[in-house]
């Protein structure tokens, strides 16, 4: 089985039921499945052929789940970028992927054709919107072609997906996702299509992160309809469901935070909602508990997982948040509401090990690694991070550091490296660092995330000058507003004397997360 079977079995099934809602727009299963093969055979007119890699620069709109089906149906490479990323990443992005076509929405085309001259491996240039000179556009490849079945010989081991994720040097890291990895989740994660059950799954999470495809992977198999926002506004979220009855929702912590302070959140009839599941990072708990109280009828869930996996690895159920029973009971769930990601998912096993990978017992502090049928085979070209990645034996190094109780609760620690996860985007504090020494009275940077309410992390950096220079931090942080995307600039600036080091010269951040941690 593959991914495209996902979209084929649902639409014979409930081929009437709504698969996208979005801006007013109803596209039901039967129309899905007609505008993908319709791209299908246009992408195919086009030459490209198979693991050729197809970029997607886009917010969430309708295009984004065909074009991505449209691929899995020719054993394409979809690639959804981060439409946050400055024009450099962007460049190193397309090219490391060697990227053939590329389907742009009309506020990435002036840093696009930018850079398009120094992009030699793309071919074809798709406009979401507009027509342009020069380029091909969306509607007139849908509406040219017929919607005959594209058959392609698919290996469940193929890869469809390629995203790009942060890593500790700056530069993102490819990961190519498989069809096998998907299913794997789906089938042991999903209720299938039922035609007599039909639920909303409101979707704002962007589709260029992996929870964002998960939902979709999901929702698809389970013959959801899947009410897509452009990006998440709180007032328009709340409205949507209002306005759609919505079964159910995703969320990173901090539109969870948006939803239950909002003011005006009794204004609107919420009751609808039956399930939550909320991640990418560390949820806080008084943020959690007015949830619950404000929400008593929603089930809520923890979900934790990487690009590297797919998918959700472990979860906290909905029973994990009910606060019951005896004081010791209550203690131990509020321990685990405000530590753990729960326990594994049937598809992967997970377990703590020591630096040499050795097992480490129950309660003893550990790296966290996983295995499983979904978990990534290696970066994207390149050799040397996929070594550094897994274990002699083959286990993912997640690079959390965490702990398993006698109960098979899973309860993390903080990173094993330095990557910072700043309302479920994750960022590279070596970007930030080289940003900040490219200040003229700039000696040294160190950038750590600190604890936040509102992101669930924050970027703060930690700097020294060059001999005899003056700067105010406001100054540095300017600088950083010329050259980083809005969400990587720093919240805090520090300048100070010198960097905390050890004996043999390694700066010391954990000294620094000590000192600033808090601040």
């Amino acid at each position: 089985m593959n991914t495209t079977d996902f979209l084929t079995v649902t639409a014979a099934i409930c081929p009437e039921r709504d698969a996208i809602i979005f801006e007013g727009t109803h596209i039901s299963y039967a129309q899905l499945q007609d505008n993908v093969n319709k791209l299908a055979n246009s992408l195919k007119s086009l030459g490209l052929q198979k693991n050729d890699v197809v970029a997607m620069l886009q917010v969430n709109c309708p295009e984004c789940l065909e074009t991505y089906f449209a691929c899995a149906k020719l054993n394409l490479i979809y690639l959804p970028l981060n439409f946050r990323v400055r024009e450099e990443e962007l460049h190193h992005l397309l090219n490391h992927a060697e990227a053939k076509a590329l389907f742009l929405g009309t506020r990435y085309e002036d840093p696009v054709n930018k850079i398009l001259p120094g992009l030699p491996s793309i071919k074809h240039v798709i406009t979401l919107d507009v027509r342009r000179a020069g380029m091909l556009f969306y509607k007139d490849m849908v509406g040219s072609f017929a919607n005959d079945e594209v058959i392609t010989n698919i290996d469940d081991d193929d890869i469809t997906i390629l995203m790009y994720t942060a890593g500790t040097t700056g530069l993102p890291k490819g990961v190519p996702l498989r069809h096998s990895g998907f299913v794997s989740y789906v089938l042991d994660n999903v209720e299938p299509v039922n035609p007599d059950i039909s639920e909303a799954n409101v979707l704002t999470v962007p589709l260029y992160h992996v929870a964002g495809i998960q939902a979709v992977m999901a929702g698809i198999y389970g013959g959801r309809t899947l009410v897509l926002m452009r990006q998440f506004n709180v007032t328009e979220w709340m409205q949507t469901v209002e306005r759609e009855r919505v079964n159910r929702a995703m969320l990173v912590p901090t539109m969870l935070k948006y939803i239950v302070e909002n003011p005006d959140y009794n204004k609107y009839d919420l009751s609808s909602l039956k399930v939550i599941t909320y991640g990418a990072a560390p949820m806080p708990f008084d943020v959690i508990s007015k949830a619950l109280k404000l929400m008593p009828r929603v089930k809520f869930i923890n979900a934790f997982g990487q690009t590297e996996t797919a998918s959700t690895i472990s979860a906290l159920g909905p029973e994990d948040h009910i606060i019951e029973g005896t004081e010791a009971e209550k203690e131990k769930k509020i321990r685990r509401l405000t530590q753990s990601i729960g326990k594994a998912l049937p598809d992967v096993r997970v377990k703590i090990v020591n630096e040499d990978g050795e097992d480490l017992p129950v309660g003893q502090v550990g790296e966290i690694v996983a295995k499983g049928a979904r978990i990534m085979n290696g970066y994207w070209r390149d050799d040397e991070k996929t070594r550094q990645s897994f274990t002699r034996d083959g286990w993912l190094i997640t690079r959390d550091r965490g702990w398993i109780d006698e109960d098979d609760y899973i309860y993390l620690m903080g990173r094993g490296d330095d990557i910072i996860i700043r309302g479920g985007e994750n960022i590279a504090p070596g970007e930030i660092e080289n940003a900040l020494t490219s200040h003229p009275k700039v000696e040294e940077a160190a950038v750590i995330g600190v604890g936040d309410a509102e992101w669930g992390q924050v970027p703060i950096a930690v700097v020294t000058l060059k001999k005899g220079q003056k700067a105010s931090s406001e100054e540095l942080i300017e600088h950083c507003h010329k050259i980083l995307a809005s969400f990587k600039r720093p919240k805090r600036v520090i300048i100070v004397d010198e960097l905390p080091r050890n004996a043999m010269g390694k700066l010391l951040k954990n000294k620094l997360r000590e000192q600033f941690g808090n601040s």
